[in-house]
């Protein structure tokens, strides 16, 4: 009888413990908040795309790519093309797709969201003053591992590469090297 107690309650334990772990597994899974662009809309704890409806580009947020369509085909790029250089990431309405590849069905977001095009009212993370923001690279209260070396600013809008500077928000409240967004 006691062997069968003993087993019973190792065997519970192997059970809730595995169930538990799941869970916290889960939790992790659901939230990228430091994975996403300053230039992304507030209020999402997980995002998997932004859909840009004034450029009809998607934007997928775990492998940091766009997704365009270019001759028939889409296109996975670290930066939008050419054709997009004066678009503002930053003023442009971003609607979050948490569903998979949404761009096979790019008809379907093209009509649902074209009322967003031309708007520019969202508050982006970057402008946000949440702490739950503070880890997202880039942003002017980072609060990552820098040490006091500071993270800059960048400066400039678009979507280039342009270089930028800005006073650090660490303790050292040295300079930092952020990256600009200017045109090039």
């Amino acid at each position: 009888m006691k062997k069968i107690i003993l087993i019973a309650t190792i065997l519970f334990a192997f059970v809730f413990t595995a169930k538990n772990a799941q869970s916290q597994l889960r939790i992790g899974v659901n939230i990228n908040i430091g994975s996403q662009p300053v230039w992304g809309p507030v209020g999402y704890d997980y995002v998997d795309y932004y859909y840009m409806p004034d450029i009809d580009v998607y934007y997928y947020v775990p492998r940091q790519e766009f997704v365009y369509l270019s001759g028939g085909r889409w296109i996975f790029a670290a930066s939008l093309p050419i054709r997009y250089r004066s678009y503002d990431l930053y003023s442009g309405y971003k609607v979050v797709v948490n569903e998979p590849r949404p761009y096979l069905h790019a008809d379907v977001y093209r009509a649902r969201y074209a009322p967003y095009r031309g708007r520019h009212d969202q508050v982006i993370i970057r402008n946000s003053n949440e702490p739950k923001y503070f880890v997202v690279k880039g942003h002017p209260k980072y609060n990552g591992h820098d040490n006091g070396n500071g993270n800059g600013g960048g400066n400039g809008r678009g979507n280039g590469n342009g270089g930028g500077n800005g006073k650090g928000n660490g303790n050292g409240g040295g300079k930092g090297n952020g990256r600009g967004h200017g045109k090039h």
